[in-house]
């Protein structure tokens, strides 16, 4: 489909003009793909703009008429000065009052409409850099001070001077013979990556596959000492989790792993993408890729960002968009096919159980350039 057709198809949609198969498909498509439900949310607010400003060139043209009729009856009123009793503004008023009063209720609501339309316009366009912050550490800055220090050290032999590998991020264990997820923008750049959990395993991995709109990286552990995850005691929920349902996370915002718990605050995430939910609770720098499970230990999400400037809303993808990724992942891309855990073993334990089984397999992310 071309681009005038795809913008002829975006103003039927919203003229109620579409049938129901191209309905049907182009809400899918702005269900899956937040950029393009923006795209459709600017062509409504701009053209509601451009109808608002042809109501007040109608407006202008209609009060025009008026005056240009009132100018010709004027010219030909015959009355001698005697019997006049009324001016031309008292004529006026009284042949046109109503008029006028209609008008000016149009031209008040019109100017409103616009003036809101075209603040709807702004901020939506502000919404992208202003309100939504990836959770991601400043890795340049830290490259630099690490760089700034290695170069100050005229002692430190060369070999000294291998980069040790950046922490960037969390990401969690997809399934047990080597698959592994995290946050695209965790991993972005990166020349080589490595993860290392809480016990100090360290694995080398590859990204297989990534996909940047929705923020996911799909990575395999490439080790050769690697021998398998074990069983992993989750397993990924397929349904949507309800609203007030209680959640909670792992991460590395730091060193050592951290806890974080809350609830469920909205099954759709920032701009009504609904492929997100968000979640209160407070996250940091280093959470991007952890996981979000649900009071019973399942796998609903994962970790992607926050609002800036408010404290404990954050976004998390869900798993339900995870795996259907999965499945149309093309077979050329996957090393060896993906066998997802079936059971979850956390559900009805106590939470420090749950967080004792589920360390092993939350990992810190480590980015090589």
């Amino acid at each position: 489909m071309s681009e005038r057709e795809l913008l002829e198809l975006i103003e039927r949609y919203h003229q109620h003009q579409v049938t129901s198969s191209e309905r049907r498909a182009l809400e899918e498509r702005m269900a899956a793909d937040p950029i393009f439900a923006q795209r459709v949310r600017e062509v409504e607010l701009f053209t509601a703009a451009l109808q608002n400003h042809g109501r007040q060139k109608s407006l202008r043209d209609r009060l025009n008429q008026h005056h240009q009729a009132w100018q010709q009856e004027n010219q030909k009123e015959t009355t001698p000065p005697v019997l006049k009793r009324r001016t031309p503004v008292q004529v006026f008023m009284r042949r046109y009052a109503a008029t006028m009063g209609v008008a000016a209720t149009v031209a008040i609501v019109t100017v409103f409409s616009s003036l809101l339309g075209m603040e709807m316009w702004r901020s939506a366009t502000k919404q992208q850099t202003a309100r939504y912050v990836e959770l991601r550490r400043e890795v340049d800055d830290l490259k630099r001070k690490q760089n700034a220090l290695l170069n100050t050290n005229p002692v430190t032999p060369k070999a000294s001077t291998l980069n040790p590998g950046q922490f960037s991020g969390t990401g969690f264990v997809l399934t047990s013979d080597g698959y592994f997820v995290t946050s695209y923008h965790v991993i972005e750049g990166a020349d080589s990556l490595m993860i290392e959990n809480k016990n100090g395993t360290k694995l080398k991995v590859e990204e297989i596959y990534s996909d940047q709109v929705r923020d996911l990286a799909l990575l395999r552990v490439t080790d050769t000492s690697f021998t398998g995850f074990g069983k992993l005691p989750y397993s990924f929920k397929q349904k949507e989790s309800e609203l007030g349902e209680r959640v909670f996370t792992l991460g590395f915002p730091r060193e050592d792993v951290v806890f974080g718990e809350g609830t469920l605050s909205s099954k759709s995430g920032v701009y009504g993408d609904t492929a997100s939910y968000q979640i209160s609770i407070p996250l940091n720098p280093g959470n991007s890729g952890g996981p979000l499970l649900d009071d019973r230990g399942n796998m609903i999400g994962v970790i992607s960002g926050k609002m800036l400037g408010v404290d404990g809303a954050a976004f998390a993808v869900k798993s339900a968009y995870l795996l259907t990724l999965l499945d149309q992942l093309p077979e050329h891309r996957l090393p060896k096919p993906i066998s997802l855990p079936k059971v979850n073993n956390l559900a009805g334990t106590p939470r420090p159980q749950q967080l004792k089984k589920l360390q092993d397999f939350v990992y810190m992310v480590k980015v090589y350039n």
